[in-house]
């Protein structure tokens, strides 16, 4: 059975004007996206910075209304329109923010950000939150005394163990992970990424990675998902997509990957990313591809499924 199933999703985002603040036009954030989450797997959702990626994992968990579309969790729909059908859910499917410092509460203590969740849910009764919130710091690497500190007295990647450890409090069965070490060192980076891959394995749980470094896909991921502006071009298991990318923008992504060999120069993507809010007629990648021609800037391309890839792309060489 599927974790999380979204069908057709879209998030609109309105642009309102004149004395009576009417919407006059929307910012398409994520555009129709259909996509599953398996039980065990690794999902990387990877694109440029505005594509819509982190939009796209709020909207998945409810945390940003999505305009239109089906959602089901656990094979259960969900009604996207209203805050309480996400209730019950809402303990199975947690997200791990980028930014550690931001997502904790500066006047709470270690203790206060790990029981509340518990709390809430009710899963511990109130004589054994303390033991709970000491066994859960031990299983993302930290020690049980800090408990009584507060989030300021941290480095980077400590406050992200703690975010972990609240999410994880929980006994999700999906982990959203939205940008989760791009705020980080990098000597701190490998050691938050060891974790969530050794916590997925210990508690069966699910990732969905939002990320726009490659090179950590291409090691953790079992599946990508590639989003321009809103929407999916091309899915496909991690080893095929880097083995052959088919859709154009895919490769543009590939190239534009650092390298140490001297005689393989990164390709970054030329032209910049169309307006979200005024998106190009047909492909919306039509204005920066390499290969359109006349049938791409006027026809949106769906996405077809082919074996265990999909890809939106009219060009014959996708197919090779």
């Amino acid at each position: 059975m599927r974790l999380l199933s979204a069908r057709n999703l879209s998030t609109h985002f309105p642009i309102r004007g004149g004395f009576w603040r009417k919407a006059v036009n929307y910012v398409r954030a994520v555009h129709e996206v259909s996509l599953d989450v398996y039980p065990g797997e690794v999902v990387a959702l990877v694109g440029e910075s505005g594509c819509g990626k982190s939009t796209l994992g709020f909207s998945l968990l409810g945390l940003t209304p999505p305009t239109s579309g089906t959602i089901e969790l656990l094979g259960n729909s969900i009604d996207i329109q209203k805050p309480s059908s996400w209730k019950s859910h809402r303990k199975d499917f947690q997200i791990i923010f980028q930014d550690p410092y931001t997502s904790l509460n500066p006047r709470l203590t270690v203790f206060e950000l790990l029981s509340e969740p518990l709390t809430t849910h009710g899963l511990v009764p109130r004589s054994g939150l303390r033991e709970a919130a000491a066994d859960l710091l031990r299983q993302v690497g930290l020690s049980p005394d800090i408990l009584d500190r507060f989030p300021h007295a941290f480095s980077g990647g400590q406050r992200q163990r703690l975010c972990i450890a609240r999410a994880l409090g929980l006994k999700p069965k999906l982990l959203v992970c939205d940008e989760v070490v791009s705020a980080l060192d990098v000597s701190v980076q490998a050691q938050i990424v060891n974790l969530l891959l050794d916590l997925k394995r210990d508690h069966g749980l699910s990732l969905l990675f939002i990320t726009h470094d490659l090179s950590l896909v291409r090691s953790i991921a079992d599946r990508v998902l590639v989003m321009y502006l809103g929407s999916i071009v091309e899915t496909a298991t991690a080893a095929d997509l880097f083995r052959a990318p088919h859709h154009p923008y895919t490769r543009a992504l590939l190239d534009s990957i650092p390298t140490l060999d001297p005689a393989k120069k990164p390709k970054p993507l030329e032209g910049e990313l169309p307006s979200s809010s005024n998106p190009p007629p047909g492909c919306v990648f039509a204005t920066r591809c390499p290969r359109a021609f006349d049938r791409c800037r006027v026809e949106v391309p769906k996405l077809v499924v082919d074996k265990t890839r999909s890809v939106a792309c009219f060009d014959p060489m996708t197919k090779m």
